[in-house]
């Protein structure tokens, strides 16, 4: 596994602003793409269990990157959104200098989860880097809230747990594009209060919508706290979330 670190993805090379590439052997792979969790506030794209999920995608023939963005309290709404589109676009752009085959799967844990369905569902983000939601080969919302973000409210004063479908939530958006590539949700068992509810009501108002559900998938994550299996292995020592991700990758033809 060959390893590049704190590549600036902006023209500014701002330090919150770098990724990290974690490549498998050979050439001609897909990447997938993560954004950390942390509530817009704190983590980092090397907190422990990413260099964990690296070892675990490179070793499956995946290139595994791992991203920063602007945070609280020097960043607000909606620059971390717009830092993970920058992101996005960056890899799609240059991953072919290091074989990549030119898939990009998209994904993030819990804040980083909202940054995936941002970048799914509103197609402006993208859009400002001449792309769109269908130029990713897949997206992977681990935990991530559909609605208005509990810390985006806060700069508002409006209480956590108000559930706000606002211009600010991924699921206002739900229904605006006539098709999406494959998705995969996680929540755990034990996750934050409403967010398993509020990731099935998204998913059923795709349904309602008449989207192609077979391309959609909710991992329920039995015993876990919210995200608590992303840097979990499992008895036999293989990553419980990279182990469900690669599952639905093949399923869906992208690996």
């Amino acid at each position: 596994m060959k390893v590049y670190t704190d590549i600036p993805y902006t023209k500014d090379a701002e330090e919150a602003r770098r990724l990290d590439i974690y490549l498998p052997e050979g050439k001609s792979f897909p990447t997938l793409l993560f954004f950390h969790g942390g509530g817009f506030k704190n983590c980092d794209k090397g907190d422990k269990e990413f260099p964990m999920l690296a070892e675990y995608f490179t070793s499956r023939g995946i290139a595994f990157v791992s991203a920063n963005y602007r945070m609280y309290p020097e960043a607000k709404f909606p620059d971390f959104i717009e830092d993970g589109a920058a992101a996005t676009a960056y890899v799609m752009k240059h991953i072919g200098e290091y074989g990549g085959n030119g898939r990009v799967i998209v994904g993030g844990s819990s804040a980083g989860g909202h940054i995936s369905m941002q970048l799914c569902y509103d197609k402006k983000y993208l859009g400002a880097h001449g792309i769109s939601c269908m130029d990713v080969a897949a997206f992977i919302h681990d935990a991530g809230q559909p609605t208005t973000h509990f810390n985006v409210l806060a700069e508002d004063e409006i209480p956590r747990y108000r559930c706000i479908v606002g211009e600010k939530a991924p699921l206002y958006y739900v229904g605006m594009e006539k098709e999406y590539p494959p998705q995969q949700f996680f929540a755990a068992e034990k996750d934050i209060p409403a967010r398993y509810e509020e990731i099935k009501l998204l998913i059923a108002t795709m349904k309602a919508l008449r989207y192609d559900m077979s391309r959609v998938r909710l991992e329920y994550m039995e015993g876990y706290t919210h995200t608590g299996y992303l840097g979990e292995k499992d008895s036999e020592g293989v990553s419980v979330f990279g182990k469900r991700v690669t599952a639905f990758l093949s399923d869906m033809g992208i690996i």
